[in-house]
């Protein structure tokens, strides 16, 4: 009956929210502190931690530190150990072009991460049965970690030749740099990810080594804080895949959080679908900094296996999220032939954008719905941070309007017509992109801009309904509490499962069955769901498609094959007779939270007023409400405003409250 308290981090906010006992939320936004986001965490607690703070069962945290410390090349200064013969597959990678037509290009791999002085080769061999060829030469191993010792790295990644099949050497390598260089962080290919591959093997875990002291580092922040307010629950992050984990856990794996907020976000709007009585459905998360879409099948987020960031691959299971740059902050400017864009440069929390009156003098999508009346100035993030239309008026006015010869509310228009048509078009990538039809679909907004710009999103895509949540603007934060605890192991075979006994794949199942449910027990619980999942081709393919097998099958190879070549029907069309190799076996254990509730009763509708606003194709007059109780109705033109967010409803729709979620539907033509 304590308090759980769900904290997510994004580029411009930070949103918080605590859930009781009795069911009772409070949700709050903070401004986002990019120079140490742990900052942000502590302002986040200071104003949401009640008096019993004593009473706090659960504290769980979605970050972006992992994917930014990537991105903005701020990871731990890192060395590779490597098989003799191999210490360039990092800079070769795939031989592939981000852009075949750019003149100039960057580097297409990570070898800023690791260049080549700090890539050691060490002779050792294991062949592509498992078999150790060639033992590994132990002082040279040695020998390897006192020179990138001397190189002042933080963090070593080991990975060897076929090590996912037989991880021997790679696991004695880690014991001699822990004794020739302690202090070292180290990361093993065998554990960060057990598959074939040896370019996509070598990315993750040398990420994995890289995020390991900013992770520590960052972790042990947060856990101060909370030991400092007197808060006993142990600290949980979310992960790629939509689960948590324990800190220890996290810092032992970081690479697993790369797009922690993101999944949040997904696992949110799965609630929400579900509550309304869809299984599927599109959600898209519209923050300060980006956008993040994702699609929503069977109650759940939909996953994929080969992640990236920044479009190198980063091999993790991940929540199919796609993220853009169109965010409240996305700044509009004009090109050298006078064309209008919006991002992917974004004027962030800091200084943020020129209505945020912190410096910034950029005009920006935030701006643009200030000044077309989309946004109350005074209202913004539930009044805690007064906006300046003077300032957005001005920014727009003397770089967009001016320069195009356009009024100052045609600027803002097209500022706004731009960003909806980049949503648009990323919604139309992960629909009709993958085959599917995105009218069929209920579109979730969130984040703070979800709502301002979610109906013009759907009337440009034929869809006529929306799920809105109680409270969009801290989906991610609620998603946190609805996500459960969730651990995985994985073992590598790229054998023929026609070869291999059940016996022994049984054996297998129960061991990784035995690993995921003692890393449970770690975090203080017991797995109330398992899943088994195999990675598998055919003999001689290149790439694989998971295939489900129950967990205490007493044939798991029979259902395997079987399930393989029922798989390679449905997604080629076809299949054929021969023989099926099993290339990864994993599985992963759930512990679900108890008492899950959304954020329920918006309330009684607050006063009402009218304001003259940009609904479509030009102004109109717009009832204002300031919340909407369960059982009501409301016809446009209106805006719902909230503490968290806004909701823009145009001629021709219609929205109606339920107690956890609200509808919103489009007259029939």
């Amino acid at each position: 009956m304590g308090f759980e308290i769900g904290i997510d981090i994004g580029g411009t906010f930070t949103d918080a929210v605590c859930r009781a006992g009795d069911g009772s939320f409070r949700r709050l936004k903070v401004a986002s502190t990019p120079d140490d986001p742990a900052r942000a965490v502590g302002t986040a607690l200071d104003r949401l931690l009640p008096e019993g703070a004593a009473e706090v069962v659960r504290l769980l945290h979605g970050t972006t530190v992992a994917t930014n410390a990537i991105l903005e090349g701020k990871a731990a200064r890192t060395g590779l150990i490597t098989t003799a013969g191999f210490a360039d597959v990092l800079e070769l990678g795939r031989m592939t072009r981000a852009s075949n037509y750019d003149l100039v290009f960057g580097p297409q791999t990570p070898v800023h991460v690791v260049p080549a002085e700090r890539r050691l080769e060490v002779p050792e061999r294991i062949g592509p049965d498992g078999a150790v060829l060639l033992p590994l030469d132990e002082a040279a191993v040695a020998g390897a970690a006192r020179a990138l010792a001397a190189q002042g790295v933080q963090a070593v990644a080991i990975c060897f030749l076929f090590g996912f099949l037989n991880p021997a050497h790679e696991r004695r390598a880690r014991e001699i740099v822990a004794a020739a260089a302690p202090g070292l962080a180290i990361s093993l290919s065998s554990e960060v990810d057990p598959a074939i591959r040896e370019y996509e093997r070598t990315c993750a875990t040398v990420f994995d080594a890289a995020l390991k002291p900013v992770l520590d580092a960052y972790l042990g922040r947060i856990e101060a804080m909370l030991a400092a307010r007197g808060v006993p629950a142990a600290l949980q992050v979310m992960h790629s895949r939509g689960g948590l984990l324990g800190a220890a856990a996290a810092r032992a794996r970081p690479i697993r959080l790369t797009l922690s907020g993101p999944s949040a976000a997904a696992i949110g709007a799965a609630s929400v679908l579900r509550e309304a009585g869809h299984a599927a459905g599109i959600s898209i998360d519209i923050g300060g900094t980006s956008a993040d879409i994702a699609v929503i099948e069977g109650g759940r987020p939909v996953l994929r296996q080969d992640g990236s960031v920044a479009g190198i691959p980063v091999r993790v299971p991940t929540a199919d999220v796609l993220a853009i740059a169109a965010g409240g902050g996305s700044i509009a400017w004009l090109d050298a032939a006078g064309g209008l864009h919006v991002g992917p440069h974004s004027a962030g929390a800091d200084p943020g954008p020129a209505c945020y009156r912190r410096g910034g003098t950029r005009p920006t999508v935030l701006d643009a719905s200030v000044v077309l009346g989309l946004v109350d100035p005074a209202r913004f993030a539930g009044g805690t941070m007064p906006l300046d239309p003077e300032a957005a008026a001005a920014a727009i006015r003397e770089q967009v309007a001016a320069p195009l010869g356009l009024s100052l509310e045609e600027a803002a228009a097209a500022i706004h017509r731009i960003t909806n048509a980049a949503l648009v078009e990323a919604v139309r990538r992960m629909t009709v992109g993958r085959g599917s039809d995105p009218r069929a679909l209920p579109l979730v907004p969130a984040g703070g801009g979800g709502g301002l710009h979610a109906a013009a999103i759907a009337e440009e895509l034929g869809m006529d309904r929306l799920v809105v949540p109680i409270a969009p603007g801290v989906l991610a934060a609620t998603g946190l509490l609805e996500a459960p605890l969730e651990h995985d192991a994985g073992q590598g075979f790229f054998r023929a499962v026609e070869g291999i006994p059940e016996a022994e794949l049984r054996a297998a199942i129960e061991g990784l069955t035995a690993r995921c449910a003692a890393a449970m027990a770690r975090d203080g619980a017991r797995a109330d769901a398992t899943e088994v999942s195999a990675e598998a081709s055919f003999v001689g393919q290149g790439h694989t498609l998971q295939v489900g097998i129950a967990p205490d099958s007493a044939t798991p190879g029979a259902d395997l094959r079987a399930g393989f070549i029922a798989a390679h029907r449905a997604a080629y069309g076809h299949t054929r007779d021969a023989p099926v190799r099993l290339v990864t076996l994993r599985v992963v254990q759930r512990a679900h939270p108890r008492g899950v509730a959304l954020i329920a009763g918006q309330g009684a509708a607050g006063p009402e007023g009218e304001r003259r606003a940009w609904l479509g194709e030009g102004f109109t007059a717009a009832r204002i409400l300031r919340g909407l109780a369960p059982g009501a109705v409301l016809a446009g033109p209106a805006i719902l405003e909230t503490a968290d967010s806004t909701l823009l409803v145009p001629p021709g729709w219609r929205l109606s409250a339920a107690a956890t979620h609200l509808l919103m539907e489009r007259a029939a033509p």
